[in-house]
């Protein structure tokens, strides 16, 4: 039988977890950063992402599409060195 949870537990078993892997931390610091700055950003979203470490200016769907192609790319030629790895033993067979 699993076990009931009110909201304000689930939120709080959150803010546990957030707590405990550093999250909260690293935005406070970040927003600390902000904060301090002389001159606000102009785009606050991208100094966030800049201060987190991420690029910023990239096309996060152009690059999950490419990493579904480059996916399938793989399956194919797997297939083939299979398919071609059966060829030859057929070959070595018949010699």
């Amino acid at each position: 039988m699993s076990q009931y949870q009110t909201p304000d537990s689930k939120k709080e078993e959150f803010r546990k977890y957030l707590e405990k892997s550093g999250v909260i931390d690293a935005l406070t610091k970040v927003l600390v950063g902000l904060y301090e700055e002389p001159e606000r950003p102009p785009n606050a979203v991208d100094y966030i992402k800049r201060y987190m470490g991420a690029p910023t200016g990239v096309d996060i769907e152009a690059i999950r599409a490419e990493n579904d192609e480059l996916k399938k790319q793989v399956e194919d030629h797997q297939q083939t060195i299979t398919d071609l790895n059966e060829r030859i033993k057929k070959i070595e067979g018949d010699s």
